[in-house]
C-alpha cells in the first residue's frame, strides 16, 4: 500500500470560541480572590447582564432585520419587577422571574402585534415611543421612588456566586440562540428579512415568525433587567431610557452584527472601556473619559473586520 494512500490521523476537534471564551470568564472570581481585585466582578457582572441583553436584540436586529429603538422597556420591566416585588416582601426566587417573564411576555406581545405593522424608520420610531411612555410611567412611580428610583433590598448573595449564575444564563442563552438561529425558524427569519412578500407568497405566516423572535428577544432583556437590578440593588428610569436601547445596538455592531459570539464582545468592549477610563487614576482623563471612550469605540469599529452579513 502507497504510504500517501494510507489514513490520515483525523485532525483534533476544534474548541469553539464561545466555550473558550466562557470558560476564560469563569475564572474571573478565582483571579480576582487571589489578586485582591474583587471589586473587578461588579463590572464584569455588569458587563454580562448588558451581553444577554444584546444577545436578545441581535436574534430580530441581525438575523430580523428589525431595528429596535425600545428594548431599554423590557429590561425596565425585569428590573421594577424585582424592585416592586421585593418591596413588598416578595423575594422568592420562583415568583419574581415568573411575575417579571409573564409581564415581559404580554407587553412584548401586545406592543410587538403593533410595531410589526410597520417597518423601516416607522419600526425604530414606535418602539422608540413606547419605551419612552414606559420612561414617563417609571418616573411617575412615587411610591416606588419616582425619578429618583427604587433602592431593592435583596436577601445576601455572594457576589461571585451572582455572577457565575449570570455567565450560566449567558452561556445558555448563546447555545440557545445557536440552535434557534440555525434551526428551520431561524431560516425563515432571515427569509423575512430577505424578502418579506416572497415569503407571504410562498405561504409562511411571517407575522407569527417575526412576533415570536420579538417577543423571545424581549424576554431576554427581561431576564437581563432582572439581573441588573440584583447587581445594582436599584431600579431606575434611566434603565428604561432609549439611550440604554442605542447602548445596546451599539454593542452589536461593535461585536459584529448578526454574530453569536459578537454581542458577548461587544458588550465587554463598551461595558470595560468605561470602567477603565472612568477608573483613571489621571483626574483630566476620568473628568472627560466621555470624550476618549467615543474616539475608542470609532478606532475599534474602524480596526473591527467585516461582519457576516
Amino acid at each position: 500500500m502507497n504510504s500517501t494512500t494510507m489514513a490520515r490521523p483525523a485532525p483534533a476537534p476544534r474548541v469553539p470560541m464561545p466555550a473558550l471564551l466562557i470558560a476564560a470568564l469563569a475564572l474571573l472570581p478565582f483571579i480576582a480572590d487571589a489578586t485582591g481585585h474583587a471589586f473587578w466582578l461588579a463590572p464584569a457582572s455588569r458587563m454580562l447582564v448588558f451581553a444577554l441583553a444584546a444577545l436578545g436584540l441581535n436574534l430580530i436586529l441581525g438575523h430580523g432585520a428589525m431595528v429596535s429603538m425600545g428594548h431599554a422597556l423590557y429590561i425596565g420591566i425585569g428590573a421594577y419587577a424585582v424592585g416592586i416585588l421585593a418591596a413588598h416582601g416578595v423575594t422568592s426566587a420562583l415568583v419574581q422571574p415568573a411575575a417579571a417573564l409573564a409581564a415581559g411576555a404580554v407587553v412584548a406581545t401586545l406592543t410587538g402585534l403593533v410595531c410589526l405593522r410597520a417597518s423601516g424608520v416607522a419600526f425604530i420610531m414606535i418602539t422608540l415611543a413606547f419605551a419612552q411612555m414606559f420612561h414617563y410611567l417609571a418616573t411617575g412611580l412615587k411610591a416606588y421612588g419616582g425619578d429618583e428610583g427604587l433602592p431593592i433590598e435583596l436577601p445576601g448573595l455572594d457576589p461571585a456566586v451572582l455572577y457565575w449564575v449570570i455567565l450560566a444564563l449567558v452561556a445558555a442563552s448563546l447555545l440557545g440562540m445557536h440552535r434557534l438561529v440555525n434551526s428551520r425558524f431561524g431560516m425563515l427569519l432571515r427569509g423575512c428579512r430577505s424578502n418579506e412578500r416572497r415569503m407571504k407568497a410562498l405561504g409562511f405566516p411571517t407575522l407569527r415568525y417575526r412576533l415570536a423572535a420579538y417577543v423571545i428577544s424581549a424576554l431576554a432583556c427581561v431576564v437581563a433587567g432582572m439581573l441588573l437590578a440584583h447587581v445594582t440593588r436599584f431600579a431606575s428610569p434611566s434603565y428604561v431610557h432609549w439611550t440604554v436601547s442605542g447602548d445596546l445596538i451599539a454593542m452589536i455592531v461593535l461585536g459584529g452584527t448578526g454574530r453569536l459570539i459578537g454581542p458577548v464582545i461587544g458588550a465587554a468592549g463598551w461595558v470595560l472601556l468605561q470602567e477603565l477610563l472612568a477608573a483613571s487614576p489621571w483626574p483630566p482623563l476620568a473628568e472627560h473619559w466621555p470624550l476618549l471612550f467615543g474616539l475608542g469605540i470609532v478606532v475599534m469599529v474602524l480596526r473591527r473586520k467585516g461582519e457576516p452579513a
